[in-house]
């Protein structure tokens, strides 16, 4: 019998990925209730930072009896995690706070040892890489899996909370046997298949041990002067965003791992990305065209779910990019350079006639 308790988090993309986030945790408190362990779920943020796609956490605290659940929840949230899991690899760099802490490591909470698991296509050694360098060990698991947004506008059932929860069972059997977290997610997909997708991400899940000092010392750490309360004038503390110029300290790139191209030749001006950008990073040019303003990009990848036309915007890995220097300007010199550079980088053909066949001409 497991004695103690085990602290879980779960990193999410706002109110994109909230529905997904909280099926984890109650997916996780299920499956331990059904091994004779105790356990609740619970949310970190209400819905105005949310809103707005700003990275929030959902936990799950499992303990070995009622008292040891009362003890671990004696604090508003763990402060140190056991297990710490991203929905997808576009958080790898780490999470931007909507408060003033500034980028925060993925690994900061979890222990000595403890586990940070990942979804991604990726493998570990290309996501160790984007991953602020370790402080302590811990192991690193990735989950094969594109980037869910199965939390985005309805639910879309993608079976990624079940890969997930086949990866805890993996890490932690005392705690969450395979046997029921399979019950558990049948019991909640009402869908025989759900087992087979905790098994695959039982089976699948990669798991690597990260060294202190591995991983990159070169994310940028964008550092602000914070008012003191004697500074601050009357009802506020930055100034809104003027029209025609953006608030030089509203600059979220540092925790991206992926960005959005534009093929402008395709775009059909519909404005989808830049009314669910949730940075609205998005500019419209005097063509009509919306242009990314790569230093407002928190590289979620919402832009590319939303828009209507087959690669006209593509996430590209960061790691590819030596800039934020903004794209439409280019493709105003001089197009076919710009195709040319757009194809080099997305790896996806740029030609408007066959883009415009599978998404639509304006």
């Amino acid at each position: 019998m497991a004695e103690g308790s085990i602290s879980i988090e779960v990193v999410y993309r706002g109110i994109f990925q909230k529905t997904l986030a909280q099926r984890i945790c109650r997916s996780v408190v299920l499956a331990a209730r059904k091994d004779g362990h105790t356990g609740t779920a619970f949310a970190r943020y209400g819905d105005s930072p949310e809103r707005n796609g700003v990275p929030a956490k959902q936990f799950a605290v499992v303990a070995a009896n009622e008292i040891e659940l009362e003890a671990s929840m004696a604090k508003y949230e763990p402060a140190v995690v056991d297990i710490s899991i991203a929905v997808d690899d576009t958080l790898a760099k780490g999470v931007e706070s909507w408060a003033w802490y500034g980028r925060q490591p993925l690994w900061k909470p979890v222990r000595e040892g403890g586990t940070l698991l990942i979804t991604s296509e990726k493998t570990p050694d290309e996501v160790v890489k984007q991953i602020d360098a370790a402080e302590r060990p811990y192991t690193l698991g990735i989950i094969p899996g594109a980037a869910s947004f199965a939390g985005l506008w309805v639910y879309k059932d993608d079976h990624t909370d079940y890969r997930v929860l086949g990866a805890i069972a993996k890490i932690a059997p005392q705690w969450l046997s395979l046997e029921n977290a399979k019950a558990a997610a049948v019991e909640l997909a009402k869908d025989k298949s759900a087992a087979d997708s905790v098994q695959f991400g039982y089976d699948k899940t990669l798991l690597r041990s990260v060294s202190t000092g591995e991983g990159t010392s070169t994310h940028e750490k964008l550092q602000f002067t914070k008012p003191g309360w004697t500074k601050m004038r009357p009802g506020i503390v930055i100034d809104a965003r003027k029209p025609g110029e953006r608030n030089p300290q509203y600059k979220k790139y540092t925790a991206r791992t992926l960005r959005p191209v534009v093929n402008f030749d395709t775009c059909i001006k519909c404005t989808m990305c830049w009314l669910d950008c949730p940075d609205e990073c998005f500019e419209v040019t005097p063509e009509g065209h919306y242009e990314v303003v790569y230093e407002a990009c928190i590289g979620c990848g919402i832009c590319a779910q939303v828009c209507p036309v087959k690669d006209c915007i593509v996430m590209v890995d960061e790691l590819k990019f030596t800039d934020n220097k903004d794209k439409w300007q280019d493709w105003k010199k001089d197009r076919p350079a710009y195709n040319q550079w757009f194809e080099q980088m997305s790896g996806v053909p740029a030609d408007p006639k066959a883009a415009a066949a599978a998404g639509g001409d304006e």
